[in-house]
């Protein structure tokens, strides 16, 4: 059992400029998804791909049930990190061992969505692999791919991206008010506008501003890095200064000039326009694979040629000349290169000879914040580091990177991998921290010990707590199975642990729940709640959250288990109440589990079948392959045994789809009242839900939707991006089973009042 992932999700950068242009495209990219499940966009390099992209799967958000995902590639640089990076992207938070990949297509099978895969070229292999391997096994995905170069797939249509259209010279005879309609001057005279405000495009200038765009072969990125230069310079002298270098660089034969190379001198041009100070930060920069905040910037740049208190004036000037952008992350701000700027700012970091040093310091950088980290993780700023480091994660690929390229910097990858234990383990991130262990211990041929060996043992104690738990979960008896008396292992006094040890304390607290966990599930539970009852106080004390997480729920499980189902329903609520469980979706899941066993424990069958669909829903959205293991080798919870047992099938059924229809703060809020009732959602809520017990596919759900507003199979072909005879199958099918001849009984049947999951009778 699961729920569907959520309508209408989009994981799609917000836009800092406005999209000029591109109509046609746009359009005919709709039409090819309508009839193709693989697109890719090919161009050259600032041609305007990315941006195509994006909005293109804007405009198709409502045609995919479970949303339009964008998966930027170019930080990347390891074929095998690939599918983790999609993965990641999509939420999916897998505790197995599983291949990421066979991992990533189980997740999507059932899915109905769009996948923007952007930046290819330089990770064919491994995008060829994985677009041809989820389009072969998840039939409802879409793929869009930017690339300069096609995938060679069975049944890939290119689109190739042209640069925006430019008037010739008879065209602009027409007038300032024609000519102002192509493409290419419309983006010119926005940019202008942005950094000499009133720029506008007239009688006066619009020859200069034709032929300046013409120049630059109506390239959107040289567009926008000349009208950068209006700044300084007039329309008239960007185009004289551009003539010079095409000259120079052409021979004189501007004809010869090929459009890739239009944006390398455009680039160039850029590049000589800096002053040396700011040329060397560009360079510098370019180490960052993703964006950077001010104080990672100043500790890659500072050095013996720039003095750190000038890093921040250089900083804003390079985004004055549009070369960095700026973008605001929560209360700080964050710069990044677009990738076209940061491959040229690598070049030139190759030749000044100091690519190798950078990387390094970048490397050294992210080390001192990893440990910085580590001292302050068993405190108040949890949801704060963790923030941070998931905004870091393209940069701390980079500098693993390095390590795993580099002679002799394998062993300190490997502590950075072991000083981040508390990063993986909290975020879930098993498939990239066996990576990394994996490649840094063999180009080293050493074992991973000390801090790596923290990384392995923070991922086995999480798994031997979560394993535990869910035995006791799945047993008949409450207490687990009974086992003979035994000691308890000597276990240290928290007090006697170094206070500045954050990491001793985190695994001391962990060791305890393990050990609790073990209790509860050997029938102890009365000896669990003591083991508890210290760790718990001293999280409270530092403020902590993660481990406070696992320890509530161990209690509301040991109190479970001893049948004091009141302090049991109270250490859990406790657990819902700490913002990291709000956030975590393990955690989350985990809780509502543990808080079903209790409902069933007070005779609420009901109320646990609500709690058991709400967290299967989001079990089904992060782990499907996960959720549906456990179901193949029979482990059911003891809670829905007993909640069917009591509840029949129908009525089990009929609670626990409730429970798949409410959203997460809605799930948190039911779990933390007192009374039964799941709260209500209205119409479209109590629709979904019978559509989903009477067996309709999410993709029939919509079609019904919009059979009930009283589109035409022609117009719900448009609307989903299907072809029509689509549209005219899933209709028949829907007819079918729900029994009914024609489409005025299916809207009858949406807007019914009768129960969820009650079929409606033929008419």
């Amino acid at each position: 059992m699961g729920g569907s992932g959520s309508r209408g999700a989009a994981c799609l950068p917000a836009e800092t400029t406005s999209f000029v242009g591109r109509r046609h495209e746009v359009a005919e990219a709709k039409r090819i998804l309508s009839v193709s499940r693989l697109l890719t966009l090919t161009g050259v390099g600032g041609v305007g791909k990315t941006r195509l992209a994006v909005r293109v799967a804007e405009q198709l958000l409502r045609a995919f049930a479970d949303g339009v995902w964008l998966v930027s590639l170019a930080p990347l640089q390891d074929q095998a990190l690939v599918p983790y990076a999609v993965a990641d992207v999509l939420g999916i938070r897998d505790e197995t061992d599983r291949d990421p990949l066979a991992v990533l297509v189980e997740h999507l099978r059932e899915q109905q969505l769009l996948l923007v895969l952007d930046n290819c070229e330089h990770l064919l292999d491994a995008c060829v692999r994985l677009v041809g391997t989820v389009l072969t096994q998840a039939v409802e995905v879409r793929v869009v791919a930017t690339s300069r170069h096609r995938l060679c797939l069975l049944g890939e249509y290119l689109l190739e991206v042209q640069p925006l259209p430019v008037p010739k010279r008879e065209e602009l005879a027409r007038g300032v008010a024609a000519a102002k309609r192509f493409p290419a001057l419309e983006l010119f005279a926005n940019r202008a506008a942005a950094v000499v405000p009133g720029f506008a495009i007239t009688a006066e200038n619009l020859e200069a501003v034709a032929r300046l765009c013409s120049r630059l072969d109506g390239l959107p990125l040289a567009i926008e890095l000349a009208a950068v230069q209006m700044r300084i310079l007039q329309v008239d002298q960007l185009v004289e200064r551009l003539d010079d270098r095409y000259r120079l660089l052409a021979g004189g034969n501007r004809a010869a000039l090929p459009r890739h190379q239009t944006l390398r001198s455009t680039v160039d041009w850029s590049y000589d326009l800096c002053t040396p100070r700011e040329q060397l930060v560009w360079a510098l920069l370019s180490v960052f694979a993703g964006s950077a905040d001010l104080s990672a910037a100043e500790a890659v740049c500072a050095g013996e040629d720039v003095e750190r208190v000038d890093v921040l004036d250089v900083v804003s000037e390079l985004v004055d000349k549009s070369i960095l952008v700026a973008v605001a992350d929560g209360s700080s701000i964050r710069y990044r290169l677009l990738s076209s700027l940061r491959d040229y700012g690598l070049e030139k970091l190759n030749e000044l000879g100091k690519a190798p040093t950078v990387r390094g310091r970048l490397r050294d950088y992210y080390l001192r914040l990893a440990e910085e980290y580590e001292r302050q993780w068993f405190g108040p700023r949890q949801l704060e580091i963790i923030a941070h480091l998931r905004a870091e994660q393209d940069n701390l690929r980079a500098a693993f990177d390095f390590c795993l390229t580099t002679p002799g910097e394998a062993r300190l990858g490997l502590k950075l991998v072991g000083t981040l234990w508390f990063y993986w383990s909290c975020c879930v991130l098993r498939f990239e921290v066996r990576h990394w262990l994996r490649n840094l211990a063999l180009c080293e041929g050493v074992k991973p010990r000390g801090a790596p060996a923290k990384a392995q043992w923070a991922s086995g104690v999480v798994s031997l707590i979560h394993s535990r738990s869910a035995a006791v979960l799945q047993a008949d008896d409450r207490s687990g199975r009974p086992v003979p008396e035994q000691a308890d292992p000597p276990v240290i006094s928290l007090a006697d642990i170094v206070s500045d040890r954050s990491d001793l304390m985190s695994f001391a607290v962990l060791g305890r729940v393990e050990l609790a966990c073990s209790l509860v599930f050997r029938s102890s539970p009365e000896r669990a709640v003591q083991l508890c009852a210290e760790a718990l106080a001293v999280c409270e004390a530092y403020g902590e959250q993660w481990a406070r997480s696992y320890l509530l729920r161990t209690l509301a499980m040991a109190y479970w288990a001893m049948g004091e189902f009141d302090s049991a329903t109270t250490h859990a609520r406790d657990c819902l109440r700490l913002e990291y469980v709000v956030h975590s979706p393990q955690g989350l899941s985990r809780t509502l589990d543990v808080l079903a066993a209790i409902a069933i424990g007070q005779g609420a069958a009901e109320r646990a079948a609500v709690l058991l669909g709400a967290s299967d829903k989001i079990w089904h959205r992060i782990s499907r392959g996960q959720s549906t293991a456990q179901q193949q080798t029979g482990r059911i919870r003891v809670s829905e045994r007993r909640a069917r047992k009591t509840l029949g099938d129908r009525g089990f059924e009929r609670a626990f789809q409730r429970g798949l229809t409410l959203s997460t703060d809605e799930a948190v809020a039911y779990s933390l009242q007192e009374r039964s009732e799941a709260p209500s959602r209205g119409a479209p809520q109590e629709t979904t839900a019978r559509a989903a017990s009477s067996g309709l596919t999410p993709r029939e759900r919509q079609v019904a939707e919009l059979v009930a507003q009283g589109l035409t199979d022609k117009q719900i072909a448009s609307a989903l991006v299907i072809a029509q005879r689509t549209a005219e199958g899933h209709v028949q099918r829907i007819l079918v089973k729900l029994g009914l001849t024609n489409r005025t009984q299916v809207a009858v049947w949406l807007t019914s009042t009768d129960p969820p999951g009650e079929r409606p009778q033929p008419r």
